[in-house]
């Protein structure tokens, strides 16, 4: 089983060889559009951020909370796929950083069709993001 100490280390070793590699980064899609699909089942949706940034803004109504910064993300993200990386996840995080990033790093564990919410939920240069653009949130129970 990997452990996220196990994710990082494979994730700087790689560091170099993925900022030079613009394959995976032209997969984008708009904070509205991915919540529209997910909200269709077209996408899964995980939201990656941490339980504080959870709590402080809420959860984009159609996201699954997955947070990178824990141990078993890989396992929960295969399994929020239903074991098939093939399908379309949209990964989003507060301003799109985390979740470009990690679009690439997926790609490692198999994952063939990583979509970037690139806006993320407080907006950034590619859009206002979730929260400005008035998608519905859900405050988590935990």
């Amino acid at each position: 089983m990997r452990t996220r100490r196990h994710f990082l280390i494979a994730a700087l070793a790689a560091g170099p060889a993925l900022i030079t590699s613009r394959a995976w980064a032209s997969e984008r899609m708009s904070a509205a559009d991915a919540h529209e699909r997910a909200t269709k089942g077209d996408i899964l949706l995980v939201d990656i951020r941490t339980d504080g940034e959870w709590k402080q803004t809420g959860l984009g109504a159609s996201a699954r909370p997955i947070s990178m910064h824990k141990p078993g993300f890989i396992e929960k993200l295969i399994e929020a796929a239903g074991n098939d990386k093939s399908r379309t996840i949209a990964l989003i995080c507060a301003t799109g950083g985390r979740s470009r990033w990690l679009q690439g790093q997926l790609t490692k564990y198999g994952f063939t069709n990583v979509v970037d919410v690139s806006e993320g939920m407080l907006g950034s240069a590619a859009g206002p993001g979730w929260l400005k653009t008035g998608l519905p949130v859900k405050r988590l129970t935990n």
